[in-house]
């Protein structure tokens, strides 16, 4: 029986992580514009960092390909996008909006931060936290605008009602045999 208490907070636990996963991404997008001037000196920090990038020896050579002939090319537009994007990220992913594809564009966004050469533990967090997101998928539309407008969710799982029926008569089997 304790148990079964246990199983009405994981949902919640799981909104819990969407939200710090959420605030991460915000986090990161206005720390961009406010810590790093992103903005008032524009292009000054990305460039450096892909320059760096260009330099270590652990970033792929396709990587480095795609830094020197797309990344540096559009530079400005990845200056501006960038912290933008993040914030947006985090702000759907804080109120449970389009939840799904914002956890998949995290984790896009996520891949090129690695194959830049940032591999480190807030990485493994973010993306343990991604893969646990969609995962638990079924859990994340708990307290979320997906589910208030009753928005067509990408990959969240549909149960129909047979399948539902027996999942609920298997429950209160298992319920009763354990009582």
């Amino acid at each position: 029986m304790k148990v079964l208490k246990n199983l009405r907070l994981f949902p919640y636990l799981v909104v819990l992580m969407r939200v710090l996963f959420g605030l991460g991404w915000l986090l990161a997008g206005v720390t961009k514009i406010t810590d790093k001037l992103w903005f008032k000196e524009p292009g000054l920090y990305l460039n450096d960092y892909l320059i760096n990038s260009l330099q270590a020896s652990n970033v792929p050579t396709f990587y480095k390909i795609f830094i020197e002939n797309i990344a540096l090319e559009h530079l400005m537009v990845l200056n501006y996008f960038i912290p933008i994007v993040q914030i947006l990220l985090g702000i759907f992913l804080i109120a449970g909006l389009l939840t799904i594809p914002s956890i998949l564009a995290c984790i896009i966004m996520h891949i090129n931060f690695v194959l830049s050469g940032n591999m480190n533990l807030m990485s493994l967090i973010l993306y343990t936290s991604a893969f646990s997101l969609i995962i638990f998928r079924s859990e994340i539309y708990q307290l979320s605008l997906d589910n208030y407008f009753n928005l067509p969710t990408l990959l969240k799982p549909q149960r129909n009602n047979k399948e539902k029926n027996v999942f609920m008569s298997y429950k209160k089997e298992k319920i009763s045999i354990n009582s």
